[in-house]
């Protein structure tokens, strides 16, 4: 399976075409950057530690004619573009971009009615698993546990709450029978009265290098039941994301998710 990474020279980039390199059932097809990028041209082996022979290249679209499927952890604008891109060449797709609005989504599933595409907020199979449990932890303990949500990401992160904090208060939030845009509360200050029981709290931390941490914390009377997942390695993204776009290999047009990439629906 032929594979073309998009944004290939920043953190995720460079890792996810050191993970496609090493892997034995894909080859690295087309390794993509902004027009105008000082790297344009070079072999983006080079910045993983294994110079490939694949220059970085703007054309997507000539680039894209070779591949079988995009993998794209950018920006939302870049991302669309490429949504489109993907849909008229017929190429699956993998989207790590977080950021989207209402509308955005739409767009992409609108493409999912002709290709193949898994999109999730989060690709590394252990924070998945963890938006299981915290599913069926919500669903079982009710409405005597309060909710709050903390993350933790590196000083460059542009968006908060992540998309993951978002995706585990949605999935808290439906397990509860509750409305996410009604019931979220984002940080707080001052004289805020009691908490009203019916709040979901989100609260992020931005500093150093952070790669990712994510709590999930069920707060009751007597007890509190915490579930956390800590990312070491951007590497657990990357390798999520290659189980995902094999997981594409073949597959009818949709809008795919990890959960059906793990079975775990």
């Amino acid at each position: 399976m032929r594979i073309a990474v998009a944004g290939s020279t920043g953190r995720m980039g460079r890792t996810l075409v050191e993970a496609v390199l090493r892997d034995g059932e894909l080859e690295l097809a087309a390794a993509l950057e902004q027009n105008g990028h000082g790297a344009l041209g070079r072999d983006v082996g080079e910045l993983a530690g294994a110079p490939c022979g694949i220059a970085i290249r703007a054309d997507a679209e000539q680039a894209l004619a070779a591949a079988d499927a995009l993998i794209d952890f950018t920006r939302p604008e870049g991302t669309l573009a490429h949504v489109q891109i993907c849909e008229r060449l017929g190429k699956a797709m993998v989207i790590g971009t977080t950021g989207f609005g209402e509308a955005d989504r739409a767009r992409i599933a609108r493409a999912a009615r002709c290709i193949p595409i898994a999109m999730a907020p989060n690709f590394a199979v252990g924070v998945n698993v963890v938006f299981k449990l915290a599913e069926l932890a919500a669903g079982t303990l009710g409405e005597g546990y309060d909710v709050e949500i903390v993350e933790a990401h590196h000083r460059h992160k542009v968006d908060a709450p992540s998309g993951t904090a978002l995706k585990l208060g949605e999935l808290v939030a439906r397990a509860l029978g509750r409305d996410l845009a009604q019931s979220a509360v984002h940080g707080r200050e001052g004289i805020t009265g009691e908490r009203d029981p019916k709040q979901i709290g989100f609260h992020a931390i931005r500093g150093g290098d952070i790669v990712g941490e994510h709590t999930v914390i069920f707060a009751g009377t007597g007890e509190r039941v915490e579930i956390t997942v800590r990312s070491q390695s951007r590497m657990t993204y990357a390798l999520g994301a290659l189980r995902a776009a094999k997981f594409l290999r073949g597959r009818a047009p949709g809008l795919y998710d990890m959960f059906d990439v793990l079975g775990l629906k």
